[in-house]
């Protein structure tokens, strides 16, 4: 969950400050430079099993959603923490930065509804199409292309596609739990509040933010897991309760064969054009959401240098696109650092050595795949549905009155959730951002990037009412 800064996370003012360098006192000392950053292994080791705490519920919720794009559960589970272990150890080795790495909540049902169900893209070749897009971010990120993107793109434009993924985020959650229905006169109301499993989510939606508002450790997770548990007790549509007993609760950990290396390059090149724009999308959620983690988590961990620059940035986003091109080998969506991380810093957090304790809890979550796979849609809704809120806090940094940044954001998040259709927003909102600073007489401040985009969106909808 990357792209979001929940509430409970408070600001870099109330993070645990540096105590001062010392004489370092062994080689991991020596390693992460625990002493140079004010902090201790048993600090650090803190700090990964509280970030772990509040990012744990990727394991649940991730193989639920890429599940629907026909892809093996108890594989996704394998898959999900395979990333995570292989990201997050990367990230504290190379870039002695307290980041945990894992699958990002946005891109997963991109991946999943957009280009599988609704495109009809097999999931070997979107897995492709992903594992492409982590070459791309990572050549970017070895190069000064870099600071280009994150300077060319609006704002408007950033936070429009952010906000609408969340809002479709919180519609695919709500459908998939039965608490909104398709209905002949209206198209979709709410379930019925007769049916067990529409209060099971209920409770869930007014439990929830609750819990993250109080600050209660490990939010997501805990409400995920309270739900499971009552969903042993309530009835589902089809007569069994909402939530089957497990096979196990511990197992053997899991290789996930069926997902391991199927990506299809061959569907990708021969489909390029048409998966133009989703690359992009890719592209730019992957650069945009580490860069706002990075300034977010270093800022907080009181990292950044005098000149405002972030240590070690280079490696961290070459890490960040090594895990999208490692993800997709193992069989899952695009990996990327979380926002989530903060949480550890706030713990005492300052080197890689938290980053590798949470790969460390990681490999142990591997052994309770049977648990994770019975999770309910019911259960995971509600923690969905406050990812999808907490996606939307970028509107605020937006001036809503003026017309140039409202109309793209808003027709960007309305024909994404209305259409059921990300590429349909971003193809409007950006033609119509141009539109308007055209019309207003500042076609020489649309950036060269800009106007390429909305070359690639017109020749993909020629493209694609050809297909269709």
């Amino acid at each position: 969950m990357n792209e979001m800064t929940p509430p409970q996370m408070a600001s870099a003012d109330t993070a645990p400050k540096s105590v001062g360098p010392s004489v370092p006192q062994g080689p991991i000392d020596r390693l992460f430079g625990l002493s140079e950053r004010g902090t201790s292994i048993g600090r650090e080791v803190m700090a990964g099993a509280t970030t772990f705490a509040a990012m744990a519920y990727i394991i649940a919720v991730n193989p639920a959603i890429m599940s629907n794009a026909g892809m093996d559960r108890a594989d996704l589970v394998s898959a999900t923490a395979l990333a995570a272990i292989f990201g997050s150890a990367m990230m504290g080795l190379c870039a002695n930065l307290p980041l945990a790495v894992a699958p990002a909540m946005g891109s997963n049902v991109i991946f999943t509804y957009v280009i599988v169900k609704q495109m009809g893209m097999p999931w070997q070749g979107a897995l492709a199409m992903v594992a492409f897009t982590g070459v791309l971010f990572l050549i970017l990120s070895l190069s000064k292309l870099r600071e280009r993107v994150a300077r060319d793109v609006p704002e408007a434009l950033k936070v429009g596609i952010q906000a609408a993924v969340g809002t479709l985020i919180v519609f695919i959650a709500l459908r998939g739990a039965g608490f909104v229905v398709q209905n002949p006169s209206t198209y979709i109301a709410m379930g019925s509040l007769r049916s067990p499993s529409v209060l099971l989510t209920l409770f869930g939606l007014l439990l929830t933010p609750v819990l993250v508002v109080r600050r209660v450790p490990a939010a997501l997770i805990l409400s995920i897991a309270v739900l499971t548990l009552i969903g042993f007790f309530v009835p589902g549509a089809n007569g069994k309760m909402v939530t089957s007993a497990p096979s196990a609760i511990m197992s053997w950990p899991r290789w996930p064969t069926s997902t391991f290396m199927a990506l299809d390059v061959g569907y990708l090149f021969s489909h390029f054009i048409v998966a133009l724009p989703l690359l992009f999308y890719f592209l730019c959620a992957e650069f945009f959401s580490t860069l706002g983690t990075l300034i977010g988590v270093t800022g907080a961990a009181n990292l950044r240098r005098p000149d405002g620059s972030i240590p070690n940035a280079t490696a961290a986003f070459a890490t960040d696109a090594t895990a999208s091109i490692v993800g997709p080998l193992l069989g899952t969506s695009v990996v990327t650092a979380y926002i989530e991380s903060i949480t550890g810093v706030q713990a005492g957090g300052r080197t890689g050595l938290t980053s590798l304790t949470v790969a460390a809890f990681f490999c142990l979550a591997l052994f309770f795949w049977p648990v994770f796979v019975i999770i309910p849609p019911q259960a995971t809704a509600p923690a969905l549905v406050l990812v999808g809120v907490l996606m939307m806090q970028g509107l605020a940094r937006i001036d809503m009155t003026d017309l140039v940044n409202a109309v793209p954001i808003v027709l960007t998040l309305l024909v994404t959730v209305l259409t059921n259709n990300l590429i349909n927003g971003m193809a409007l909102g950006t033609l119509s951002h141009i539109a308007l600073e055209v019309t207003m007489g500042r076609r020489s401040q649309i950036p060269a990037m800009v106007w390429g985009l909305g070359v690639v969106f017109v020749a993909y909808a020629i493209v694609i009412a050809q297909i269709f």
